[in-house]
């Protein structure tokens, strides 16, 4: 049975521990539901890692199952790293919220230094740790959300209130923080990670009930800030002048969304079958990582894509569900860590698969749970970790006050 201690549940809502520190109450066991589709989450993305992967391992390593091997190292890892988030009692990362910003700080330095930082296709998004890349984008953006759910129980009142200087003050120190955040994510450059991390503190703030013309005004500045940016980078505003009108220049700046649209539209309504995909014999790039959806949707068809809508749609309902449940306790960290994390799964996956569906451009951002990528299935796996916390801590509270 999961455990936590009586002062640090008592100390999530301000009040003061029991005598008997030592006393131990016994957790629930976590959401069926969340369980079910991370899991099930996680076996399909094997499956399709595995097949969307074999020419490309089998032309470069000599191994077919390369890939499926390593990333099936990485899943278990990612387990065994949330069995122990699990057991970490949501006080002690509230506590620790502002020194995780300032690792998170650190990490995205690092990785700009040349000699720690390992640049691939012209990014600087890892930091080499032996055998294994490690995406401190990832890292970042779970430390962030663990600041910004602090920062929110702190100054949630200060957001809410009539005091028109007190309400932006409370609003734009948060935002200030996310803006060095942003910049230095895009020195490496990571604009998706920036995209994905905006909008889910925009997010939480919302739900945290900040004045909502003050919202609609950092709303508004926020989109300003992200069209300048993607206007004044020729790159972006290649990438942006591509995904409007891919066919233009299918074997050039075109080609990996014209391959991908051509993968989903091969798929129809039950796919051509597992392992059958064409577009991923070096048709289309980066078919395990970024572009994996487009594989899916080719080999599963349109069955495979309203499976893994599903699945998606249910852990963010239920990070609502549990988020909610937090905030009727009022354990306000509780609830905007878990508000933050089904919007940021539900927003990254969304992303994914707009970029492969042609309905938003590239942005090199993975599929939660299912693209290839070490540090981010780990990542992922803690995060939900967090979240089935908050669902236990929620529902032994409710149980005790009843």
């Amino acid at each position: 049975m999961l455990s936590a201690t009586a002062d640090d549940k008592t100390r999530e809502e301000g009040k003061q521990p029991r005598a008997d520190e030592s006393s131990r109450t016994a957790l629930p066991f976590p959401d069926p539901w969340v369980l079910i589709s991370v899991v099930l989450l996680l076996a399909l993305g094997l499956l399709m890692v595995t097949s969307a992967s074999m020419p490309l391992a089998d032309s470069k390593t000599g191994q077919p199952f390369y890939f499926l091997i390593r990333q099936g190292a990485f899943v278990v890892v990612g387990l065994l790293a949330a069995g122990l988030v699990l057991q970490v009692p949501l006080t002690r990362w509230r506590r620790v919220g502002p020194l995780l910003l300032l690792a998170a700080v650190g990490l995205l330095v690092l990785v700009l230094v040349p000699g720690i930082g390992r640049e691939v296709n012209g990014s600087m998004r890892w930091i080499a740790a032996g055998p294994i890349n490690i995406q401190v984008s990832e890292i970042a953006k779970l430390f962030v959300l663990i600041y910004v759910a602090g920062y929110l129980k702190r100054h949630g009142a200060d957001l809410q209130t009539a005091n028109i200087w007190i309400s932006t003050l409370a609003l734009l120190r948060p935002m200030a923080v996310l803006a060095v955040l942003a910049v230095l994510l895009l020195l490496e450059p990571d604009f998706g990670s920036v995209v994905v991390l905006m909008a889910t503190a925009l997010g939480m703030v919302f739900l945290a009930g900040v004045n909502l013309w003050q919202f609609g005004v950092l709303q508004a500045g926020t989109a300003v800030a992200m069209a300048v940016l993607i206007l004044s980078s020729p790159y972006r505003r290649e990438r942006l002048f591509s995904f409007m009108n891919p066919w233009e220049d299918p074997f050039g700046g075109g080609f990996q969304l014209v391959q991908s649209l051509i993968a989903i539209g091969r798929g129809e309504l039950f796919g051509v079958g597992l392992g059958e995909s064409v577009q991923k014999l070096f048709y289309l790039p980066e078919a395990h990582t970024d572009f994996l959806f487009a594989v899916l949707a080719e080999e599963l068809g349109l069955i495979g894509i309203l499976t893994v809508l599903a699945l998606f749609m249910i852990l963010v309902w239920r990070a609502f569900v549990i988020a909610r449940r937090a905030e009727r306790l009022d354990m306000r960290f509780s609830a905007y860590l878990a508000y933050g994390i089904g919007l940021w799964f539900g927003i990254q996956a969304l992303f994914n698969m707009g970029v492969n569906m042609g309905v938003l451009p590239t942005k090199g951002l993975t599929l939660p749970l299912m693209s290839y990528g070490g540090s981010s299935v780990v990542v992922m796996c803690m995060t939900l970790a967090l979240l089935l916390r908050v669902d236990v801590e929620t529902r032994a509270r409710g149980v005790h006050e009843e």
